[in-house]
């Protein structure tokens, strides 16, 4: 067969860019074969022959074990042909042996994404670099696959992204009636509350001169960690929050406490100031 842009062979030097970093694009399907083995010169032609045919829905990365063990090796590949799928830089599904051409076609069409699924992982590439972009790409997503709840979380957060809080409100509200939200959901909601809260209080400097000119009311105290917060000057706010905790036991106590909540579900558990402050929180409840 001529050369196909969608086959590629891989060695060591090659590997992380053409199959880990490709798996986060696209489906990279590995095939470990040798120049001695039969059944991989008869796969070989049928991989590539769908490989040519899907054009870029998976890439064929070629591994000959005879020149690179170390690979065949980390995959524990134990016979030839072995072939694995790779997404997100991680196996999902693998095969050993000979498959005909209708085999080999149903194995891949169970593994690929679906259309939705594309876009929805086409989408994630665009959230930081263009958000309207993603945002179009999850809707189109959603007319395909209307009951996936994932891709509606997905859309509230790039929504949220663009300052829509009502509109995230919504989304919010509605996958809420199941009677449960997702981790990235319960996320997106804490921040949508100390977003709102901020945007009540009209911002950093506003909240800040109302703060300073009343100095012993704590809400004000806690409408300023609100805007920092929002403004991703999250140490500022939980050290506000945490001094209210430390001196007050009313009801401004409880409201500081329940604004460094939100923010530890904005940042999430790996955050480091997460750790940090809950800890100094559980030292001033306890």
């Amino acid at each position: 067969m001529s050369p196909s842009p969608f086959v590629v062979n891989v060695t060591r030097a090659t590997f992380q860019q053409d199959v880990v970093e490709k798996s986060m694009e696209t489906l990279v399907v590995i095939d470990f074969w040798a120049p001695w083995c039969n059944p991989c010169r008869q796969l070989a032609p049928i991989l590539e022959a769908l490989a040519t045919e899907m054009a870029g829905k998976f890439i064929l990365a070629k591994v000959n074990t005879d020149e690179e063990p170390e690979i065949a090796q980390a995959f524990r590949v134990e016979s030839l042909p072995t072939v694995f799928a790779l997404d997100q830089g991680q196996p999902v599904d693998q095969f050993s042996g000979l498959l005909t051409a209708e085999q080999a076609r149903a194995w891949l069409l169970r593994i690929l994404p679906s259309p939705a699924q594309q876009l929805a992982k086409e989408a994630m590439q665009l959230v930081e670099t263009d958000p309207q972009a993603a945002e179009s790409k999850f809707r189109e997503a959603l007319a395909l696959a209307p009951d996936e709840d994932s891709l509606k979380v997905c859309l509230a957060s790039v929504v949220l992204k663009q300052g829509r809080l009502d509109e995230c409100a919504t989304l919010l509200e509605a996958l809420e009636k199941r009677g449960f939200l997702e981790p990235e959901a319960e996320r997106l909601k804490s921040e949508l509350d100390v977003r709102r809260s901020a945007a009540e209080s009209g911002g950093v400097e506003v909240a800040r001169t109302a703060s300073e000119a009343d100095p012993t009311n704590l809400i004000l105290q806690i409408h300023l960690a609100d805007a920092y917060a929002a403004s991703q000057q999250h140490r500022k706010a939980l050290e506000i929050c945490l001094n209210i905790v430390q001196q007050d036991f009313g009801e401004a106590r409880a409201e500081a406490k329940t604004t460094m909540v939100k923010i530890f579900d904005m940042l999430g558990p790996a955050s480091e100031l997460t750790g940090e402050f809950r800890r100094k929180l559980a030292t001033a409840l306890y």
